[in-house]
């Protein structure tokens, strides 16, 4: 396990390089960020030069993204066109849409997989094709018109909650924003769990337990479970940096300044080093995401060994 953790370790090196280049490349043809910066009026040549010379702009690409990797080893993820650090934006959004992502993954792992355990043991009958229309409507409307619904009748019109997130964004204020972000991935996992659970109940080693006398719960979760879990949490594991990367329009409706809310901003006011800077810390994530969800293979299914 050991020699196979290294080695998925090393795998990341080259995958990083590889994400973060391309995402630079990206940014960097969006457009001039000195106009941007400007905004309306246009910049004279002299405070135009000063400002790319000051970003580094007016350097070639391979070697602003060289003197950028270079910073980011020591923790520096440049400045952003207001002036302020990068790091202390992150610092402020990376924890709100940690919270927010911790209530949607909860809402995933619970709702979703009790439902799937549930219907896939009594697949064929009103509860399962409930669920399944359930969820078939879920994954059919979009995110934006789920979230205004809910915030129309349980914030305005219902006064159940708050339409908005206040600023320091707790997780009772996060429920249903949570709720909203999760929704997709919550019947996503609800139909995957389903399906394994229906396959591998017909399975050999199922039928072994039940012939040895096994008590119904232990077999479900003892045996049954466990080797279904395996592409949900694939699907979990990736999830999680979609999640905080894609909470831009959940952060935009309920008014929530996490990294959704800056990369929308990042990219509106084309601040390439706000943008470059999220994206990397988003693309540790995804990395560190895969490579706990090799791990848990381990643990789930005792046949899979790493050499």
């Amino acid at each position: 396990m050991g020699r196979y953790v290294v080695q998925r370790l090393l795998q990341m090196i080259p995958v990083f390089i590889g994400a973060t280049l391309l995402i630079f490349l990206m940014v960097n043809v969006m457009g001039d960020p000195i106009a941007g910066l400007c905004g309306d009026r246009e910049c004279d040549p002299a405070t135009a030069a000063q400002l790319r010379h000051e970003f580094g702009l007016d350097q070639p690409v391979w070697r602003q993204y060289v003197t950028y990797m270079g910073n980011v080893f020591t923790g520096d993820f440049g400045t952003a066109f207001n002036g302020q650090p990068v790091t202390e934006l992150m610092g402020t959004a990376f924890p709100v849409t940690i919270r927010l992502t911790i209530v949607a993954i909860l809402f995933e792992i619970v709702v979703g997989i009790v439902l799937g355990v549930v219907t896939g043991l009594r697949r064929g009958r009103p509860v399962d094709t409930g669920v399944l229309l359930l969820t078939l409507v879920v994954i059919s409307v979009p995110t934006f018109v789920t979230g205004l619904l809910l915030q129309l009748l349980l914030g305005v019109k219902w006064g159940w909650i708050d339409p908005a997130v206040s600023s320091e964004a707790p997780f009772g204020e996060l429920i249903v924003p949570g709720l909203v972000l999760a929704s997709v991935s919550l019947a996503y996992v609800t139909r995957l769990t389903r399906t394994s659970i229906a396959e591998n109940r017909r399975s050999d080693y199922v039928r072994t337990a039940i012939a040895k006398g096994l008590p119904r719960h232990r077999v479900i979760t003892r045996h049954l479970l466990r080797n279904s879990l395996i592409p949900v949490v694939t699907f979990i594991g990736t999830d999680i940096g979609a999640l905080m990367g894609g909470a831009i329009v959940t952060e935009r409706i309920f008014n929530i300044h996490g990294v959704g809310y800056q990369l929308y901003q990042g990219i509106l006011r084309q601040n390439t080093q706000t943008v470059v800077g999220f994206v990397t810390v988003l693309v540790l994530v995804f990395l560190v995401a895969n490579l706990l969800v090799d791990l848990l293979y381990a643990v789930l299914d005792p046949r899979i060994r790493y050499a």
